[in-house]
């Protein structure tokens, strides 16, 4: 990608310090991390989901068009290199949210898993695509608000009988953050299993609704 058009794309720079919800001034919470703070530590998004990052996703998503995931998947790298030299603590073990099974065989992949393995390869950081899993089928939550997108996920996630997360430093990982409903249910999941801090990685975070 050219220079000229990396600067084009839609960088979140003002965001919630906890939830990276895009935000007019830098360095604030938001209203609902303040009210009721998230189970998770925070949210890593370079972008805001707006164009053309919005397309590019959704070409990586519903067309399998992966060199576009992969380039996004290592820009986001560089981001959270960059975050780490400044002081972000390092996860032990990323975990990609799985893929509803239905959806996974329509689609053919996870997008979220295929995004963990290349964050693992440039980073150096283990990724388990096998230890978070999806106990059952859910509506998409793309139509939902953010208290039918609760309601939707509740018991929709568990974890494998191995799993040994006392203490550790999780980052989970997906392509964009909505509402925060599917990062809340797993971070609640993975604290209950004993994890010290739960961060997200994704791409792009959505603004409220009705906000630019």
């Amino acid at each position: 990608m050219c220079v000229a058009c990396e600067q084009e794309l839609p960088w979140l720079d003002e965001q919630c310090l906890r939830c990276a919800l895009p935000l007019p001034m830098a360095g604030l919470t938001c209203a609902q991390c303040s009210r009721r703070p998230p189970a998770f530590d925070q949210v890593i998004a370079p972008w805001h989901y707006g164009f053309p990052l919005d397309t590019l996703i959704s070409r990586f998503k519903h067309n399998s068009q992966w060199p576009l995931g992969r380039l996004m998947a290592e820009m986001l790298s560089l981001n959270l290199r960059h975050r780490f030299q400044e002081g972000l603590p390092r996860p032990d073990l990323l975990l990609p949210v799985p893929l509803a099974r239905r959806r996974l065989r329509e689609r053919g992949f996870n997008q979220a898993g295929m995004l963990g393995r290349w964050l693992s390869k440039a980073l150096a950081i283990e990724c388990d695509e096998q230890l978070l899993l999806r106990t059952r089928d859910t509506p998409a939550q793309q139509h939902l608000d953010a208290r039918a997108r609760r309601r939707n996920l509740h018991r929709a996630f568990t974890l494998a009988s191995e799993a040994a997360l006392e203490g550790k430093h999780v980052a989970v990982v997906d392509d964009v953050l909505t509402t925060g409903a599917t990062a809340q249910a797993i971070a609640q999941l993975l604290r209950q299993a004993g994890a010290h801090r739960i961060d997200v990685y994704c791409l792009a975070r959505t603004a409220k609704p009705g906000q630019a």
